[in-house]
């Protein structure tokens, strides 16, 4: 790697020229999404993508297996780089095409991190004192689920649950559009569901399915008066919600909209509902 001088980096870090180097498997092929699903579960690893967000990683406790970094923020992210190679955890520098070619994405902010993957808390913790929750049920994009995350974090939502068949949060491209957010609100996955939704009633929640349907109720009238505790569910682009979860549901809920819509995107839509009944 000639465009990296040794002298110019930190001491102990990891030159990386060839992009099949094996030590540096975790970030092999990323955007390959069904391969992700395979093996994350089963090394118990996700990758954390910027500065910003591998620090809120660590900040929530999460624990750094490697740390990936283009040379020109070696130095830059010191902060990062320092107690990593302190803690004994191996620190690679690679040329941005190198990195390229390894992960088949250019890589944003120069930093990315394999982290260990946390163990899912049990659904009573994540719901311990919680008065606003919201259900992802059946997101398969990751970038809704960013996005939804981001605006939970942001418009006052105590936890997010996650059903068997959404999109993972903690895959590298809804952790990245959550700026880190999805290290910050607590959450798991419920299952099963629907059957979920019961469980939640029995937790004291209402439970609000954001669908269209004969017999919803708006937005507005539901935020003149709130149930002390809400759990707001959000269904999958395209088809919405499933009818067996809002035939579970204690009540129906939709935007009130103009201009011949008739329905927004679910990422737009959690962020609308979630400022109403913050």
């Amino acid at each position: 790697m000639s465009e990296v001088a040794p002298e110019d980096l930190p001491d102990g870090v990891v030159l990386v020229d060839d992009p099949d180097d094996p030590r540096v498997r975790d970030y092999f092929r990323l955007t390959d999404v069904a391969l992700r699903r395979v093996l994350e579960p089963e090394q118990g690893l996700y990758l954390a993508e910027s500065d910003k967000v591998i620090a809120r990683a660590l900040g929530a406790g999460h624990r750094m297996r490697s740390l990936l970094l283009t040379p020109r923020w070696a130095r830059d992210l010191g902060h990062l780089v320092g107690p990593a190679l302190a803690a004994g955890t191996p620190v690679y520098i690679g040329h941005p095409r190198v990195i390229e070619e390894m992960t088949g994405f250019h890589l944003h902010r120069g930093a990315i991190a394999a982290m260990h993957r946390p163990e899912l808390p049990a659904l009573d913790e994540v719901l311990a004192g919680a008065r606003r929750v919201a259900v992802l049920e059946d997101v398969v994009d990751h970038t809704n689920v960013g996005a939804a995350f981001r605006s939970a974090a942001a418009l006052g939502v105590d936890a997010v649950l996650v059903t068997p068949r959404c999109a993972d949060p903690l895959y590298r491209r809804s952790v990245r559009v959550s700026m880190g957010t999805v290290f910050q609100v607590p959450w798991t996955r419920v299952d099963p569901w629907p059957e979920g939704v019961a469980a939640l009633q029995e937790r004291g929640f209402t439970v609000a399915a954001l669908a269209l349907a004969d017999g919803a109720v708006s937005l507005a009238e539901l935020e003149r008066d709130p149930p002390g505790r809400l759990a707001l569910v959000l269904g999958t682009e395209g088809d919405g919600l499933s009818p067996r979860t809002v035939e579970a549901a204690d009540l129906v809920v939709t935007i009130p909209m103009g201009g011949g819509v008739d329905s927004l995107n679910v990422a737009a839509a959690s962020a609308v509902a979630f400022w109403a009944l913050r």
